[in-house]
C-alpha cells in the first residue's frame, strides 16, 4: 500500500512538490481553493477546502490515515502543515517556530534576543505609532505577515511614510507592519535543510529585484559567485539564526544582505522552501540533490537523502515584466550552450506588476558555465 502524502496548495509553484511526491510512490492528496490551479489536476485527490480551513483539513487528513504534510513556498500554508501536523502528531516544526518565522516582528525581536544581525526594527500596527520611531533613513516599510514582496516601500525620507504603512498595514492578515533601517547589500538567498536541529546547507542564490521602491524579485542565479570565505560565514551565520527561531525539520529560505565590508544583515527567514522556484527547481539542478524528496522524507518523518544524484550545473530564472524579458527566452531556446529547463508565459501580459504574484511568467535556464548565463540575467534593479 502506498503511503500518503498531504500538500497544502495547488499553484503551478506547488505543482513540482506534486509530481515529486508521486514520482516516488506517494498518494498524494492536495488541499486548496479551487479555482483551476494546476495542482487540482495532477494531484491523485483533490480536495476544494482553503488552505486557512486548518480544522477541515486536520478532520480529512486524519480520516484518510496520511503519513506526512507538507507545503512549499507559502508562508500561510507553512502554517496551516505546522498546526495540522501539531494535531496529528507528524513530523513537523513547532507551532511556536512557526509563529516566530512566519511574523516579521516576532523575528526581529528573536535575532535581537539571540545577537543574530538584522536592521533596527519597529512594529506599527496604527498611523500613530510613526511618531515616536526611531530611526535613520533611508528606511523600509513591509506587512508584518505577508511574503512575495507585497506593500514592500523603501523611502528616503519621511515623505510618504503615511501611506506606506497604511497601505502595508491593509494587506496583512493581522494588521500590523514593521518599519525598519535599510540596509544597503547585495542580496542573497540561503538554502538549507533541517533534521532534528542539524542544519544542511544547500545552496546560495544570488538575487536580483526591481529595486526601489518595491523590491520585486527578477531573477535568481545559483551557485551564487562569492568566496568560499564570505560562504563560510554566510552559512554560520545563518545556522545560528536557525537556531534563534527553532527550526528543526525541513526546508529554510533565509533572505540576506551583505555590504561591501562582507557585513551581513538577515533580512528575513522562512522555515519553508523558498518560492520563486528557487527550492522547487534551482537547488537540484545546480547542486545535484534532490531537495524535494528531502522535504517529502522529513515530512513523512524520515532522515532526507543529500547525496549528489545529478550532475550539477549552473541555474537561473528569469521573471517576465515586458516584452524585452520574452525575447530573451526566444534567444535561449536558440542558444546551444544553454537549456530551457522550465518556462511558463502567462496570456495576459496587460495587468499591472505589484508584486511577485503578478508577474508575467518565468523561465529556468541550466548551462555547464556561468558566463553562459551572464546575458540573460535581468539588467533592470539590483
Amino acid at each position: 500500500m502506498s503511503k500518503k502524502l498531504a500538500i497544502i496548495g495547488a499553484s503551478d509553484f506547488q505543482n513540482p512538490l506534486i509530481l515529486k511526491a508521486k514520482q516516488l510512490g506517494f498518494e498524494t492528496h492536495v488541499f486548496a481553493w479551487e479555482c483551476g490551479d494546476i495542482g487540482e489536476r495532477t494531484a491523485d485527490y483533490f480536495y476544494p477546502i482553503s488552505i486557512t480551513e486548518i480544522d477541515q483539513i486536520a478532520e480529512k487528513c486524519s480520516s484518510i490515515g496520511i503519513d506526512g504534510i507538507c507545503s512549499i513556498g507559502t508562508d500561510l500554508g507553512n502554517i496551516t502543515v505546522s498546526k495540522v501536523a501539531d494535531k496529528l502528531g507528524l513530523c513537523a516544526n513547532s507551532v511556536d517556530c512557526i509563529d516566530v518565522s512566519t511574523n516579521k516582528h516576532l523575528m526581529r525581536e528573536a535575532f535581537f534576543k539571540n545577537g543574530d544581525p538584522s536592521p533596527k526594527s519597529y512594529q506599527v500596527t496604527d498611523l500613530t505609532d510613526i511618531d515616536g520611531l526611531d530611526l535613520t533613513y533611508p528606511i523600509i516599510v513591509k506587512p508584518v505577515d505577508r511574503s512575495g514582496s507585497r506593500c514592500i516601500t523603501k523611502l528616503q525620507s519621511s515623505e510618504g511614510l503615511e501611506d506606506a504603512v497604511r497601505a502595508a498595514i491593509n494587506v496583512s492578515f493581522s494588521k500590523a507592519c514593521v518599519v525598519e533601517e535599510f540596509f544597503t547589500g547585495i542580496e542573497f538567498s540561503v538554502e538549507f535543510v533541517s533534521w532534528k536541529g542539524e542544519h544542511h546547507f544547500l545552496a546560495l542564490t544570488r538575487k536580483y529585484t526591481t529595486g526601489a521602491p518595491h523590491f520585486i524579485e527578477t531573477g535568481h542565479l545559483q551557485p551564487a559567485p562569492v568566496s568560499d570565505s564570505l560562504r563560510s560565514k554566510i552559512i554560520e551565520v545563518v545556522s545560528h539564526a536557525l537556531d534563534s527561531l527553532g527550526v528543526e525539520f525541513g526546508a529554510s529560505h533565509s533572505e540576506i544582505l551583505v555590504n561591501e565590508n562582507e557585513d551581513i544583515r538577515i533580512v528575513e527567514i522562512g522555515s519553508r522552501m523558498g518560492g520563486d522556484c528557487i527550492g522547487s527547481d534551482l537547488v537540484e539542478l545546480s547542486t545535484g540533490v534532490d531537495f524535494l524528496g528531502a522535504v517529502i522524507s522529513v515530512a513523512t518523518g524520515r532522515e532526507p537523502d543529500l547525496s549528489v544524484s545529478e550532475h550539477p550545473e549552473c541555474a537561473m530564472i528569469r521573471f517576465i515584466f515586458d516584452g524585452e524579458d520574452l525575447a530573451m527566452l526566444r534567444q535561449a531556446e536558440c542558444d546551444r550552450h544553454v537549456r530551457v529547463e522550465r518556462s511558463s508565459v502567462d496570456n495576459d501580459m496587460e495587468h499591472e506588476i505589484v508584486d511577485s504574484g503578478s508577474r508575467y511568467g518565468f523561465y529556468i535556464l541550466t548551462s555547464d558555465s556561468i558566463d553562459n548565463l551572464e546575458k540573460y540575467l535581468p539588467k533592470r534593479g539590483v
